[in-house]
């Protein structure tokens, strides 16, 4: 009988949330916006409400604009209570550098101003 108990205390339903990755610049923590859609509570148009969660992840494998799963668990931390689940869809990377954007390609004449006697 205390064997059932163990395993159903450990396959227990944790709460599970999706959002997107909004911040990653704090060391093994992640800040998650989980948006959902509700109805006004007055005039009944929906709405659409946002909230911040700051989740753990070990290994550094979210990046921003990322769509993740955040799990439940114990408290981490005074604001961390939640867990990178998984990576549901990664965010295109834009990169930076550009072919036309390097020095040797600058199309722009240097013009020197002589100066007059």
């Amino acid at each position: 009988m205390a064997a059932t108990t163990e395993t159903t205390k450990k396959d227990a339903h944790k709460n599970e949330k999706v959002g997107e990755v909004i911040s990653t610049k704090m060391a093994k923590t992640i800040v998650v916006e989980v948006t959902r859609r509700v109805p006004h509570p007055v005039y009944k148009r929906i709405v659409q409400k946002r909230k911040k969660f700051y989740a753990h992840d070990e290994q550094g494998t979210a990046k921003t604009g990322d769509i993740v799963r955040i799990i439940e668990c114990r408290p981490l931390s005074r604001l961390k209570r939640w867990e990178l689940g998984s990576v549901l869809r990664q965010a295109v990377q834009v990169s930076v550098e550009h072919p036309a954007l390097k020095e040797s390609a600058d199309t722009r004449v240097k013009q020197t101003l002589k100066k007059k006697k």
